[in-house]
């Protein structure tokens, strides 16, 4: 048998006892505590991931206004002259 398996077969016996094991209260208010911390991080991860989206989109925009990627760059030989 594994380890994993004693583990579960453990976890199964706690269960099938019938009365859920006791969960002291300073256990169940920290783990609210950072649950709380931890869904305010991702959110504010959350709102500067798409603060950089939003940043690097206006960026982009900018820089294809001023530089113009889909006009023909100007020839940088001039064409020959044929009505002499």
């Amino acid at each position: 048998m594994s380890q994993f398996d004693r583990k579960e077969n453990a976890v199964r016996h706690l269960l099938d006892d019938g009365t859920p094991p006791s969960v002291p209260p300073a256990l169940y208010e920290e783990a609210i505590r950072r649950g709380g911390r931890k869904l305010r991080r991702r959110r504010a991860l959350r709102r500067l991931l798409w603060l950089l989206l939003l940043g690097a989109a206006v960026a982009f925009v900018i820089w294809a206004s001023i530089a113009q990627p889909w006009v023909e760059p100007p020839s940088e030989t001039t064409p020959p002259l044929t009505r002499w």
